[in-house]
């Protein structure tokens, strides 16, 4: 978050609890979504790992290794969204996004009804001591060499999030042999929450272009964030004509090369989003 209101150590007949303040940040995270479907919510996970599946196949391709950290780096965004964690306020530092000094904070635990997302929570919370962005992926992902920090690794979300997605009806289950092994895979079942899924994201680079991050959704540029961070953005443009896909490709090169350091300070609730870019960026 871009900016704080300290609680102070009165009491304030004006200050929300903290369970009603949850409740806010959650109701807000569905208004932004307002013209979205009715029927399913997706986090940005699921999103993220829909976006890299094979309609058919059922599986993100083998040789993408990008996609694990982008949905760990998700994992964060969708926190941060959600009011349960933050960076450090900018009155409490003077480092830069990318400085490994500057630590996610935890501004809530209240459960949030998503067992990767709770999980994570409860990894936060038990941190002696506050942890990055970059080292937060990279606990979460289990790239780390103190084996006390192994504690804090997330296993199997891939499967985890694709369990979500088939009990939304999106995906559904099938036993795939590849020679030398059985693979359980999630072929696309629902491909109309896929397709609407896709025509936001290119339409936010071309009907809808507002060529300022700060005037987008926060969750379309988050997604678009952790699309190229996963290496799977080139799918959502890969069924645009060539003059289209071009334009739609460069113009989120623009938005993605963009500095972070000098957006976040202006991003109104999303400066987790752009330390998510950061720390992608560094690695």
């Amino acid at each position: 978050m871009t900016t704080l209101t300290h609680r102070g150590r009165g009491k304030s007949s004006d200050k929300k609890p903290d369970s009603e303040e949850d409740t806010a940040a959650d109701r807000d995270l569905n208004d932004e979504d307002a013209n979205d479907s009715k029927d399913i919510r997706l986090t940005l996970m699921e999103e993220v790992l829909l976006l890299g599946l094979k309609d058919k196949e059922g599986y993100t391709s083998f040789w993408n290794d990008c996609i694990s950290s982008g949905l760990r780096g998700g994992i964060l965004i969708e926190l941060a969204l959600r009011g349960r964690i933050q960076l450090e306020p900018l009155t409490m530092r003077k480092k830069r996004l990318l400085d490994r000094k500057v630590k996610v904070l935890l501004k809530s635990d209240a459960p949030t009804g998503d067992v990767l997302l709770d999980e994570t929570l409860r990894h936060i919370k038990a941190t002696e001591s506050a942890e990055t962005v970059q080292t937060w992926i990279e606990l979460l992902t289990g790239e780390t060499w103190n084996p006390f920090k192994l504690q804090y690794q997330l296993r199997n979300v891939r499967e985890r999030i694709a369990k979500n997605l088939v009990e939304k009806g999106i995906l559904t289950t099938e036993k795939q042999n590849f020679l030398l092994f059985d693979m359980t895979t999630h072929p696309v079942s629902n491909a109309t929450e896929k397709q609407r899924l896709v025509k936001k994201l290119q339409e936010s680079m071309l009907e809808r272009w507002v060529n300022d991050p700060q005037r987008m959704d926060r969750r379309t540029l988050a997604l678009l964030v952790l699309a190229h961070s996963s290496d799977v953005l080139e799918n959502v443009f890969a069924s645009l004509t060539d003059d289209k896909y071009d334009l739609a490709m460069n113009r989120s090169k623009d938005l993605l090369d963009l500095d972070p350091e000098v957006e976040a300070p202006k991003a109104k609730g999303a400066e987790m989003i752009w330390a998510v870019l950061a720390a992608f960026n560094k690695s």
